[in-house]
């Protein structure tokens, strides 16, 4: 996977802009959320990205968390996340078939 991926962004992006998509988000951890969403929205390569029921975890590009920090920061703050700050940000997707859903869990260390 990409880590400065323009799916990525391009999932997050929709996300934020439009939190209606959010089938459910769930705080797992002090530093991390997890979020799904339908599977019917349109992603790019989203066989790649979401491989059916199988896990792809990547480690965001410094690049990429610096560029979007905003966009990250937002998500950051539905973690129950009480340390200012990170540094990596680790990305984890997956589709869900018999739940039709997108699962993107986003930790943040």
């Amino acid at each position: 996977m990409a880590s400065n991926s323009d799916t990525l962004y391009y999932v997050l992006s929709k996300i934020n802009h439009h939190p209606e998509l959010i089938k459910t988000r769930m705080p797992l951890y002090s530093n991390a959320i997890s979020i799904t969403i339908p599977d019917n929205l349109k992603i790019a390569d989203s066989d790649f990205y979401f491989p059916d029921s199988k896990l792809m975890v990547n480690r965001l590009a410094p690049e990429f968390v610096a560029k979007n920090g905003e966009l990250l920061d937002y998500f950051y703050q539905q973690t129950r996340g009480d340390i200012p700050g990170y540094h990596d940000v680790w990305v984890t997707t997956s589709h869900i078939p018999r739940e039709s859903v997108y699962l993107i869990e986003l930790s943040y260390e």
